[in-house]
């Protein structure tokens, strides 16, 4: 009988996958944010009591666009570490110019989820989209 794979070795093994798995739910949710923005769809824009903000209004409607478009690509798996980079950047942004003037923590000044996603789109673009991506799968085709 074969030796049974160590519980360590199997999530080594599990771990591409969980990293697209964690790749679609963030990209999903960031998504989520952009419509809400710009559509007024999932309970609007925060602030706006379900409304949209006005095209072209610096820097809401910017990060909106970067939110569903950013999102989408980073869900879908395709141009991963530019769409993550660039989302990466846009929440820094958030936090430092719009929460960190409030107070010194982010639970303090509302900024925890624009860390929480600078950072998880951060890590992004230094692990890649993993397995299930749509790069992955066109990367695939064109050396068939």
């Amino acid at each position: 009988m074969p030796p049974t794979p160590s519980l360590s070795a199997r999530l080594d093994a599990a771990r591409p996958y969980v990293l697209s798995l964690f790749r679609i739910v963030i990209g999903l949710l960031f998504a989520c944010h952009g419509a809400a923005s710009l559509f007024g769809v999932l309970g609007g824009a925060a602030g706006t009591h379900g409304g949209t903000i006005s095209a072209g209004t610096w820097p809401g409607w910017y990060a909106a666009v970067i939110q569903l478009v950013g999102g989408v690509l980073v869900l879908l798996g395709v141009g991963t570490r530019s769409a993550a980079f660039i989302a990466s950047g846009s929440m820094a942004y958030a936090y430092f110019d719009v929460h960190q003037s409030m107070a010194l923590w982010p639970i303090q000044n509302g900024g925890e989820p624009s860390a929480l996603y600078a950072w998880a789109f951060l890590l992004l673009v230094f692990t890649g989209p993993g397995p299930l991506a749509l790069d992955r799968l066109f990367a695939r085709a064109k050396r068939d």
